[in-house]
């Protein structure tokens, strides 16, 4: 999809696409940590209309506390960040930051390794959706 991001069209609402990636990914270990508006955000800031658009900001404690404990500074990366939005069209797409474009960025033996577990965790929660 691009350099840093992986993901796909779904079948479904924008509301349902929601409630199905934060179960999907619940399924998998993550909570989330954040839940931004980006539509609601620009709504209030610019008085921007725009299709629903918000990113959601995944962790998997486990996972982060090793990334933390191998490279403390490894927060200004995290968490993993889920955008789900709907173009002009209707259409609804789920995207997710790769960990691996991401984390390489530490340049760790050990951090690489995290990413391409993350990965694999992530292209599961895509595949259930």
């Amino acid at each position: 999809m691009t350099k840093y991001g992986f993901g796909k069209t779904v079948d479904m609402s924008f509301d349902d696409a929601i409630v199905h990636v934060t179960q999907a990914l619940q399924d998998e270990g993550f909570g989330i940590l954040a839940d931004i508006d980006v539509a609601g955000a620009m709504k209030k800031k610019l008085n921007q209309d725009m299709p629903p658009y918000r990113i959601l900001g995944a962790c998997n404690p486990p996972l982060a506390h090793r990334a933390l404990e191998s490279e403390p500074s490894i927060g200004l990366l995290l968490p993993c960040n889920v955008v789900v939005r709907q173009d002009e069209t209707g259409t609804v797409y789920v995207e997710f930051m790769d960990p691996n474009a991401v984390l390489e960025l530490v340049n760790k033996p050990e951090i690489t390794a995290l990413a391409s577990e993350v990965r694999q965790q992530l292209e599961r929660v895509m595949q259930a959706l």
